[in-house]
């Protein structure tokens, strides 16, 4: 991660109380910049323990995504779908990957135009390794206890869901 900031006061909280008073109250200005930031460091951190790989946490979700799969492959427009990211995304994450051959395109048999992506045994052994580095780290979010964790999660998912990103089972 990168160097501390330790700054004497909060920004964020600062810019919420000068946004009061120029534009009225707007906790959710102050919630949206906080999320922005924390995602900044989060990403910073996880790249960081993936630096040793050569992976960014981009690839290492391409990767992980890949084990998931019965084959350990799986077309480059699920995987867009899946990670939630532009075909552009998918195509130079794919591509990285195919460089450090972690992963190998092939063509589609189910679709002659489309590609498959499969995950390497190196590949394998990379995102085992990566894992137990992310897991001993607690991906950034040691500070926080495991109720508060599922307490993030729940708040970000009525976003995600509010967002179309799923339809939420009736269970």
């Amino acid at each position: 991660m990168g160097k501390p900031l330790e700054l004497p006061f909060d920004p964020i909280d600062r810019a919420a109380q000068i946004w009061a008073r120029r534009f009225g109250p707007s906790p959710s200005m102050a919630a949206v910049t906080s999320i922005m930031r924390a995602q900044q460091i989060l990403l910073a951190e996880l790249d960081a323990l993936l630096r040793p790989y050569q992976l960014t946490f981009a690839r290492y979700e391409a990767l992980v995504l890949l084990t998931f799969s019965r084959t350990g492959s799986l077309s480059l427009g699920l995987i867009g779908e899946r990670l939630m990211v532009h075909p552009t995304s998918v195509t130079n994450i794919i591509g990285r990957l195919e460089g450090q051959q972690l992963v190998i395109r092939r063509p589609n048999p189910a679709d002659g135009r489309g590609r498959l992506a499969e995950i390497t045994p190196a590949g394998r052994d990379v995102v085992e390794r990566a894992t137990r580095d992310l897991m001993a780290a607690e991906f950034g979010l040691g500070s926080f206890g495991p109720g508060q964790l599922k307490e993030i999660f729940d708040l970000f998912r009525e976003l995600r869901l509010a967002a179309g990103d799923f339809v939420a089972d009736e269970t």
